[in-house]
């Protein structure tokens, strides 16, 4: 099971830890709560399914399903609020870029959560 443990706003993004089975694994960035916006906030707090999916543009991720009143939420690689569009991003630890918070070793941190979850096609996601 992933627990999101949102930590922080900062600027125009909501910082978290991703845990697994428990444990802190990585450090998240999503959009600000822009009061579940399509493409501009992020999800409200809650218990989600996850399923494994094949994005065109991220490759292999997560796919965050049943979120109201939203669709095409993933859990995928990138580094500040500007990459999420909504998604939830993962990185190893926090930091800017440019002006903007940020989080770092996206695709490092991707690629050890994507061998954490290798043989697991459905989860899930609470967010608090």
């Amino acid at each position: 099971m992933l627990k999101l443990v949102r930590v922080a706003e900062h600027d125009n993004a909501t910082l978290g830890v991703m845990c697994l089975d428990g444990r802190p694994m990585f450090v998240t960035l999503e959009d600000a709560w822009r009061h579940n916006e399509r493409s501009r906030s992020c999800i409200p707090t809650g218990v989600y399914e996850v399923v494994a999916h094949k994005s065109p543009k991220f490759g292999r991720c997560y796919h965050v399903q049943d979120v109201p009143g939203r669709s095409e939420i993933l859990i995928h690689a990138g580094n500040t609020h500007e990459d999420t569009t909504g998604c939830i991003l993962l990185g190893m630890m926090y930091g800017t870029l440019g002006t903007n918070a940020a989080v770092l070793s996206s695709r490092a941190a991707m690629a050890s959560f994507l061998t954490a979850l290798k043989d697991v096609e459905r989860t899930t996601l609470e967010v608090v």
